[in-house]
């Protein structure tokens, strides 16, 4: 390889999204040439580890703050990634396969939950109501200590996938590099440290490896997937100047084995972030994991420090970041959440407040058998828009002149082949001439063979 090497496309950023945009570049378009840099030793280390995230695939089905259409689109985009775990995983290595419920307790959440049920059973066919009698008998430890006359319903479906999204990432890692006729270059340790239009057209990416050395590489178009920090670099380039970031910080609580399933509460809509829930560990059922909380942090990645000055870089000290900020925490609902979710990290304290939140799925659960995930939990970047003072809900992305930015997927890693799918798309049309996105094929192999021949007639699918 030349000291700059010329790719199609390169990617920076090699988490669960980072490794999909590859995985369908290099497998559903004719690109020649391809490359994934990485700053860590192995792909999806940080946010897409399994220890940082919540390992569930969301289908919008027990989201209970997702509308109708939201849970559309968040299905279909599911769907794909089951379906390649389907066909690539039989083995069920990268995941397990739980039941799934969302706890109603008291008769305005179920009645809410039934309402939700009528409205939402023809996208989901396989979710049900049920009583306190089965929720006996698929999560006894649900009921155990609850008292008798209390109401309980749940909408249950057998469909929960609990994932490891850094194998998946290595999986579509795997299945990227495997056409010798494709230069398919992944660059790891490598810390991406500027990008620059080219004179040529198109981009040189500087990075610098953990020893010290530098290397330059251009490309005709840029992917940035690298989470919190893709706003840094947009910022950097003049792109994304009306965003700054809240940037919260989700932890995790253990116990031994009590629940056979994944076994979620009942979400506040205003909030964006998960409810409370308890599941088993995705290969471990032995222990069960509850969480995550919610507590807003001034980093762009959990557990390192060093990122706490990119944070204030990206969410900058502009009279109106802060009057944004002001803004979003002057609502009590809010702010009340934000404190209470600081404490609950609180060594000793915490777990007492937080088996109050556990109680609401297992009630007999003693303050004994908790224990705080030391090192589990990552970040997910909030978008801040400067110009509403708001929070945006949903995904983030920036499309600038043939780069784009990736800030933060809804609702997480779940979505990450719908994105790949788009953002091919979109680097098709930024690349033109005879660079092409084989859909069709992309769509048929994922197991949606209705909208594959859309794609094949040339209709939008």
């Amino acid at each position: 390889m030349t000291e700059e090497q010329v790719y199609d496309v390169a990617i920076i950023g090699g988490g669960v999204c980072g490794t999909a945009l590859l995985y369908c570049l290099s497998n559903y378009t004719n690109l020649q040439a391809i490359a994934l840099i990485e700053k860590e030793p192995d792909v999806a280390l940080i946010n897409s580890q399994k220890t940082s995230n919540s390992q569930t695939l969301h289908f919008g089905d027990i989201e209970t703050n997702y509308s109708l259409a939201k849970a559309e689109g968040v299905n279909r985009a599911a769907s794909l990634v089951k379906q390649y775990l389907l066909r690539q995983d039989p083995q069920q290595t990268i995941y397990s396969k739980y039941h799934k419920m969302v706890l109603a307790v008291g008769a305005e959440q179920s009645e809410k939950l039934r309402d939700r049920h009528h409205r939402f059973q023809q996208l989901f066919p396989d979710l049900r109501m049920i009583e306190r009698a089965e929720i006996a008998e698929v999560e006894p430890k649900v009921l155990e200590g609850r008292p008798s006359d209390q109401e309980v319903t749940a909408l249950f479906t057998s469909e929960g996938y609990t994932i490891d999204f850094h194998k998946l990432s290595q999986s579509f890692l795997s299945h990227s590099i495997q056409d010798p006729t494709k230069a398919v270059d992944v660059l790891l340790s490598m810390t991406v440290t500027r990008i620059e239009p080219s004179t040529g057209g198109g981009y040189r990416i500087i990075s610098r490896g953990t020893n010290g050395d530098r290397k330059t590489i251009t490309a005709k178009a840029v992917a940035v997937a690298a989470g919190a920090h893709s706003l840094l670099f947009a910022k950097s380039m003049g792109y994304g100047l009306d965003y700054a970031l809240l940037t919260v910080a989700g932890s995790f609580y253990l116990a031994p084995e009590l629940l056979k399933g994944k076994v979620y509460t009942v979400q506040l809509k205003k909030l964006p972030f998960a409810a409370i829930h308890g599941d088993p560990e995705v290969h471990d059922v032995s222990q069960t994991r509850f969480g995550p909380t919610a507590k807003v942090l001034p980093m762009l990645e959990r557990h390192r420090y060093k990122t706490i000055l990119e944070y204030f870089q990206t969410a900058g000290l502009s009279l109106a970041a802060l009057l944004s900020f002001f803004k979003i925490l002057s609502d009590w609902e809010v702010l009340s959440y934000i404190l209470l979710n600081f404490i609950y990290d609180i060594p000793w304290l915490g777990k007492r407040l937080f088996i109050h939140k556990v109680r609401q799925i297992v009630p007999s659960i003693r303050l004994d058998q908790l224990t705080y995930a030391k090192g589990y939990g990552g970040v997910r970047p909030q978008i801040v828009n400067l110009k509403t003072q708001q929070l945006e809900m949903g995904e983030a992305k920036i499309t600038g002149d043939r780069i784009l930015f990736n800030i933060t997927p809804s609702p997480g890693a779940s979505t990450c082949l719908k994105n790949a799918e788009d953002d091919t798309i979109r680097l098709m049309e930024f690349l033109g001439g005879d660079y092409q996105f084989d859909r069709a094929r992309f769509l048929q192999d994922l197991g949606l063979e209705a909208e594959s021949s859309k794609a094949s007639a040339g209709l939008s699918a």
